[in-house]
């Protein structure tokens, strides 16, 4: 069979009337299940509006697992890696399976009995003091708008343009508009619940473009044989350029001359894996808003299950499109490759995409683009929710330590718009830094950031002995070696196939993966020796903190308030003075509930606009009384350890699942291995 010929530059394929309806219908699904989801919380304290009210059961929290992983970028950017070097990268993927059931029997427990609400507040909590806490901070936002959001900006804006050939700044304000809109006056509940409609909407629309492609390439057997014969026709002359890799269909490849060596694979991937899946705020969050601890490992099962499907439903595709479309999706030559795609490095991210206008009848492509934009969405919105809740509670409430739940609920809603703000001025720089395979330049990325937090972590949670000196200092001097290696990767690209590779020794014969184990075993020698060189941790620092520790028992710690909750105590019995003696109505109302307006705050209440009485119900804040700008609320109480207990038959049915799941993912590695 001969490749499917390519529409010319000139006519490309759009969508079409029917396509357009099922984007609309689309969104105003997706609208629904948001504000829907508005009423499922209270949306106006800090656990409902961060963590949904801790009241979620497994299939919401295993879903949006699923949905935060699986952005626009893995669409585009795991059907590129597919088309460009075969099934390797799903290397990736796999090894999340693993990490995801980590957290939930491992990491997780300790984050509930901790009783945290961000990671860096968990560091705060074990190390003591500030810095780590605010490095950690830092750090994750950088991470977030730099390197998440700009991956999905491009990966969503290959889509749109070649779908809908729309201006990429009118077609990202728009999903940037509606994603703010439910983030903001939802929540994690509204992020969850709407994760969960797009995971099923990707699964469905994935599913049926594997089908097509299987039906239009031959089957399995025919995707096997032609895959390593399908060679663009204009090639670089007397190079590797164009030419499928012999180790394509396999995972574990050379440990020296292969893109992905399979030492690398096994340690130097692990450690980045572990940051993503056990301690960033993205995937925890989700668990932490679990009802019970077997509800959030129900939710690492269900996400560990679905992150089988990427090789299948995407990766596979992309391998697909390279064969039906090999000038295309395949161009070896730099200046083909411009015409083509724009891009002189190559096309292969643009395999899904052209699969789904080529391949799809009206309808189903607008189904695909659904589902393309409910992959940026559900991303989108999870970054935008973490964020603002590590802003919110780790930054702003450093410098406000007297912030009222209201101020911060007030916080939280105003950085997700400027995110938004941030997302749309970022375009161009995306524009300007796209790659040939967008998903190894995510994972080569993360390699250079992510291992000293993993050690952090992993020290932390297990070893009692790790103190912040150890902790901090750590982290300082492992990024300050990964930011070394991730400037030099900048400065010296790797070259392209018909080029000869003049780059420096480190960057030449140390892959990034192996880079990644060197970077966590220096990260680990620094922690451990500051560690011992300087004092113990307090007690306090270790109870209900590490894994040893999870299970101790609970202190009682009746009548013993530090000196900030005195003077907000003192500060609430004045000013509940004063208001009884304005009000003696209100005399026998108890002094930490919201009482009965008077008269006169009645009519100014009524007299308040329509317009603010809906922005109120629409954020979930609960109206105050006028000139109230800064509410004294009640101290709160001493937080007690959340319990750990797991009812027996939930118990075994995890349990025995986690078995399951583990020896699927052990077959299917060593069968592709």
């Amino acid at each position: 069979m001969t490749p499917s010929p390519s529409p010319s530059p000139g006519s490309p394929t759009t969508l079409d009337t029917v396509d357009i309806v099922v984007l609309v219908v689309y969104f105003l699904l997706i609208l629904a299940v948001g504000f829907w989801s508005m009423f499922r919380t209270k949306r106006s304290t800090v656990d409902g509006y961060f963590l949904a009210g801790k009241n979620m059961t497994w299939w919401p929290v295993g879903a949006s697992l699923f949905a935060s992983n699986i952005g626009s970028g893995h669409f585009i950017g795991l059907a590129g890696s597919g088309a460009a070097a075969g099934i390797g990268a799903i290397a990736y993927e796999w090894n999340g399976i693993l990490m995801v059931l980590l957290l939930g029997w491992i990491f997780l427990p300790i984050y509930i009995a901790s009783g945290v609400t961000t990671m860096p507040e968990y560091l705060q909590k074990r190390f003591g003091g500030r810095r780590t806490q605010l490095f950690m901070a830092v750090l994750s936002l950088f991470i977030y708008i730099f390197t998440k959001i700009s991956v999905d900006m491009y990966a969503g804006a290959v889509f749109i343009q070649l779908a809908l050939q729309w201006d990429i700044y009118l077609a990202v304000v728009l999903l940037l508009s509606v994603t703010a809109l439910y983030t903001v006056a939802g929540g994690l509940a509204a992020v969850i619940y709407t994760d969960a409609a797009q995971t099923a909407i990707m699964l469905a629309g994935a599913l049926i473009l594997m089908g097509f492609s299987f039906v239009e390439v031959g089957g399995w057997n025919a995707l096997m044989e032609r895959y390593a014969n399908a060679i663009p026709s204009v090639r670089v002359p007397n190079s590797t350029c164009g030419i499928p890799r012999d180790d394509a269909f396999h995972i574990f490849r050379d440990p020296v001359n292969s893109d992905l060596p399979w030492p690398g694979i096994i340690i130097g991937m692990s450690m980045p894996s572990m940051w993503y899946w056990c301690s960033d705020q993205v995937i925890v969050q989700r668990s932490l808003s679990a009802k019970t601890l077997s509800h959030a490992k129900g939710g690492s099962l269900l996400g560990a299950y679905l992150k089988v499907l990427p090789f299948f439903a995407v990766m596979l595709p992309g391998m697909i499109s390279r064969i039906l479309y090999t000038d295309d999706v395949a161009c070896a030559d730099p200046e083909l490759c411009k015409q083509i795609c724009g891009n002189p490095v190559g096309c292969s991210d643009t395999a899904y995409a052209k699969l789904v206008m080529e391949l799809l009848p009206a309808g189903l492509r607008g189904l695909m683009m659904a589902v393309m934009i409910a992959a940026l969405m559900s991303s989108l919105t999870s970054i935008f929710n973490s964020s603002s809740t590590i802003f919110t509670m780790d930054l702003w409430k450093t410098f406000r330590s007297h912030a009222s739940e209201w101020e911060l609920m007030i916080v939280g809603r105003m950085f997700v718009l400027v995110l938004v703000v941030v997302s749309v001025l970022w375009i161009p720089v995306v524009q300007a830094s796209q790659g040939g395979q967008l998903f190894i330049y995510i994972q080569s990325i993360s390699t250079y950031l992510q291992p000293p937090v993993s050690i952090i972590f992993v020290l932390g949670c297990f070893w009692k002995r790790t103190n912040e000196k150890g902790a901090f200092w750590g982290l300082v001097v492992g990024l300050s070696v990964g930011c070394i290696r991730m400037l030099l990767d900048f400065i010296y690209p790797a070259p392209l196939c018909y080029e000869e590779d003049d780059r420096p020794a480190v960057l030449k014969y140390v892959h990034y993966l192996y880079f990644s184990t060197m970077l966590s075993f220096i990260t680990l020698v620094v922690v451990v020796t500051v560690s011992l060189a300087t004092e113990e941790p307090k007690p306090e620092q270790i109870s209900h903190l590490t894994w040893f520790t999870r299970l101790d028992p609970v202190e009682p710690k009746e009548h013993v308030f530090s000196v900030e909750q005195s003077i907000r105590t003192l500060e609430v019995i004045i000013s509940q003075s004063e208001e009884i003696g304005e009000d003696k109505e209100n005399s026998n109302k108890e002094p930490c509930h919201d009482r009965k307006e008077n008269s006169s705050s009645m009519s100014s209440v009524q007299s308040q606009s329509r317009l603010m009485s809906a922005l109120y119900w629409l954020c979930g804040m609960e109206r105050r009384k006028e000139g109230e700008n800064n509410p004294v609320t009640c101290p709160a109480p001493e937080q007690s350890v959340c319990s750990l207990e797991e009812k027996p038959l939930l118990q075994h049915i995890v349990n025995a699942n986690l078995i399951i799941c583990l020896s699927v993912t052990a077959f299917i590695i060593g069968y592709w291995g």
